[in-house]
């Protein structure tokens, strides 16, 4: 994957933007300017109502100041502390667009909420904070938690991804700064073999290049689209329908008592992973084993038709299986094949446990919605975030990267997370406390 870093070309066709609502997150180190940033998106696009806006504003020196940090930090610990916590979605749009905001905490100890959103998300917009780097400097390092969250967000597969370059209104060379940095941005990035789509200067507590073009044509020396210009022009995550079906099945229904034999006579729904569930496919039920023919198709609101990759849907078998909660769907072959089930995987973690993972040491882990156990089998190396190198490693400490083979009691029907973010994904619970330990892609 070569990355991109030049700015998007406004065209007529980029004009023509999809209708579809498009999931975004905001991540990056504490304090870049997260929540100001989504605070000022909402504000300028007049997704705010005067009521609202009045409910964040305090006094200062100049009289009445609004907070655009407290339309998204709702926790009272979170407006307490003033800081970001938990994840807190907003929803806007504009005449060209709907979003869905994800604001993601940048504290490390907090990661595994910002993992959380990102796994679902269809781009990323990753703030840097120019007052926190030494810029003034031809060489100068970027904060490990830019680089953690940027090799994260890669690593779960969001399509886009946008570096921010905020705060440039408080330094006293903008367009330098802006320039070294966005130097060191692109490094970063081609080291990484990290795609990204634009990167762009912004001031978010002026509003400056979010939703509207800096005052000054020329600020920074950045010629762009605004920050929602972008984002309006990013498409969706496309569903994986070019994979052959895979169903998790997360609810079982008997919908009829009759004493007809010709279908079965329960309802199995979830949501199509991947591929698309059509009437006469033959599959093969993970774990058991057993095939059957797909008699009937129902959307959501229960009308029948195909349903495609990620859409909820609900499937009757042409007769009866034992099919339970946590059980897939896997489309058969014409050569009577199907994904098999495996039990031992190579996975790249993001260890997100205050208790480090050593090897040896058993945990529970999701797969759709099953519950299998996983032990770790070893270590095979430590990512350094600072280095990209790979390294030697006997144990995994919090908010650390690595690769580690698993062994599970029971098979799983999985595809490399390259393929798949639905079937490439595992999450790691420990047995004791119940936490969530890890996000699991299998390699």
């Amino acid at each position: 994957m070569t990355a991109t870093l030049e700015h998007p070309v406004t065209t007529a066709a980029n004009d023509a933007a999809p209708t579809a609502a498009l999931k975004f997150i905001t991540c990056g180190s504490v304090d870049d300017g997260k929540s100001t940033l989504i605070g000022r998106l909402l504000v300028d696009s007049k997704a705010v109502l005067s009521d609202q806006l009045a409910g964040v504003q305090r006094q200062g020196q100049d009289g009445r100041e609004t907070d655009l940090a407290l339309l998204t930090d709702g926790l009272s610990a979170e407006r307490e502390q003033g800081i970001t916590i938990d994840v807190a979605y907003r929803y806007f749009s504009t005449t060209r667009r709907k979003f869905i905001i994800g604001d993601t905490p940048g504290h490390e100890q907090y990661t595994r909420n910002m993992v959380t959103a990102a796994s679902s998300a269809d781009a990323a917009v990753l703030l840097v904070d120019a007052t926190k780097l030494a810029w003034q400097d031809e060489s100068f390092p970027l904060l490990a938690q830019t680089r953690r969250h940027a090799l994260l967000v890669q690593l779960l597969r969001v399509p886009a991804i946008v570096f921010a370059v905020n705060k440039l209104d408080a330094v006293t060379d903008p367009k330098l700064a802006y320039t070294r940095i966005e130097a060191a941005l692109r490094g970063f990035a081609q080291e990484a073999d990290i795609a990204v789509e634009a990167i762009v200067p912004v001031s978010a507590l002026k509003g400056w290049n979010v939703v509207d073009a800096a005052p000054d044509a020329n600020w920074c020396g950045y010629h762009g689209p605004s920050l929602l210009r972008i984002l309006e022009g990013l498409s969706n995550t496309p569903s994986e329908t070019g994979l052959p079906l895979a169903f998790p099945v997360q609810w079982v229904e008997k919908f009829s008592s009759s004493s007809d034999t010709t279908q079965g006579r329960r309802v199995f729904w979830g949501r199509v992973a991947t591929g698309e569930a059509t009437v006469g496919q033959r599959v093969r039920v993970l774990p058991s084993g057993q095939s059957a023919v797909v008699a009937r198709v129902l959307s959501h609101v229960r009308e029948e038709q195909d349903v495609a990759a990620g859409h909820s849907a609900g499937i009757v078998l042409d007769r009866e299986v034992d099919v339970s909660r946590g059980d897939w769907l896997l489309a058969e072959a014409e050569d009577g094949t199907a994904l098999q089930g495996v039990r031992e995987i190579s996975a790249t973690v993001a260890w997100m446990d205050d208790e480090p993972l050593v090897p040896g040491r058993a945990y529970w882990a999701l797969h759709g919605h099953r519950w299998v156990k996983a032990k770790v089998r070893r270590i095979v190396h430590q990512l350094d975030i600072h280095t990209l190198a790979e390294q030697d490693a006997t144990q995994l400490e919090a908010n650390a990267i690595g690769e580690v083979e698993l062994v599970l009691q029971d098979a799983i029907a999985t595809r490399p997370y390259a393929q798949s973010r639905t079937l490439g994904a595992l999450v790691l619970v420990d047995q004791a406390s119940h936490k969530t330990a890890a996000a699991v892609l299998v390699r």
